[in-house]
């Protein structure tokens, strides 16, 4: 198998900064209460012509800029984006398009906030085959266009933007994907739903239900599953690597709720100085929070290279990820 490395990730949000103060001024709400609850205090979110694919395609240029790459090099183009747009033309056909990547093939994974870890693994497969030699994984999630701005609930914690990985074959034999678990429950698939709005034909049976197009979360529930299910999966991927806490310098958790990366970090017994969270800022980004954590430390100086790091994420579906990175520069 070919050894794989990840050569840069880039993130892009919106231009408007939206505060706690400002949301409490369309819904009854205010700073305290979202702090408290959350731990965020304010999140990036898209006009009207700020789209996943207009975002995932900045994100795109930024990185081929910054490694200096030729667009038509990229071999593959994977998309995780759960908030696009339109469903075709796919969000990675439009970044294929806007970045000139034309020998690429290009197609989206849904798997919510999970899909970053997925796509990862994808793109580790592809590359490691020989079957591509330099991936380019997106996501890109406009998740705030899909929250019901009356639901104080929802509409507080989720936040925009998009992120770019290079995904290549290692030139020193050296992988720095160790390790990657994937896993879905779909018997918990009404913890987290968002439908479709969709007409029905008139000549078919129409119960009525159209979908309202709104995100629906029922949060406890997801909290206890956090609480239950991945403690278990992260120390399995522990097991496999055959390492411990000791070998990990970073745990990088999906940013969902301040409090409930608490709670995990507490129960994993996870030095606190270890856990990555930018979620105050950016809210929850959905498939984006992960890599965009790691590109904004990274930019900041608050994540030291090279250093092996845990990625955990978990989303609708109920679908979750780990995997072992390691990041040299």
């Amino acid at each position: 198998m070919i050894p794989v490395c990840i050569n840069g990730i880039e993130y892009s949000v919106p231009k408007l900064k939206v505060t706690n103060d400002d949301i409490s001024k369309i819904v009854d709400t205010s700073d305290e209460w979202i702090t408290q609850r959350t731990g965020i205090k304010s999140r990036y979110i898209a006009s009207s012509s700020e789209t996943a694919s207009t975002l995932a395609i900045e994100a795109s240029k930024k990185l081929i800029e910054n490694k200096n790459i030729n667009p038509e090099t990229i071999d593959m183009i994977i998309s995780a984006t759960s908030s696009p747009e339109r469903h075709y033309p796919t969000v990675a056909c439009e970044v294929q398009a806007g970045i000139g990547a034309k020998n690429a093939s290009a197609f989206d994974i849904s798997v919510a906030c999970t899909g970053y870890v997925y796509a990862l693994q994808i793109a580790r497969a592809n590359v490691a085959t020989g079957f591509a030699k330099r991936v380019l994984v997106i996501t890109s999630d406009t998740t705030s266009k899909f929250v019901d701005w009356k639901d104080r609930t929802t509409c507080v914690l989720f936040g925009d933007g998009a992120t770019a990985t290079l995904v290549e074959e290692s030139n020193d034999g050296i992988n720095d994907i160790e390790e990657v678990i994937l896993g879905a429950d779909g018997t918990k698939k009404e913890f987290i739903s968002l439908d479709l709005q969709r007409e029905i034909c008139p000549l078919a049976e129409n119960n009525g239900v159209n979908g309202d197009n709104h995100l629906k979360m029922a949060g406890k529930d997801v909290y206890k599953y956090v609480m239950q299910e991945i403690p278990t999966l992260i120390e399995k991927t522990l097991e496999k690597s055959n390492m411990t806490w000791e070998d990990i310098d970073y745990f990088v958790p999906h940013q969902a709720n301040l409090r409930m990366i608490e709670a995990l970090t507490e129960r994993l017994g996870i030095q606190a100085e270890k856990v990555l969270t930018n979620i105050e800022e950016f809210g929850n980004t959905s498939a984006t929070s992960i890599p965009c954590v790691l590109s904004d430390k990274m930019k900041k100086g608050e994540l030291k290279t090279p250093s092996t790091l845990l990625l955990c994420a978990f989303g609708a579906g109920m679908a979750s990820g780990t995997a072992i990175v390691r990041l040299r520069r």
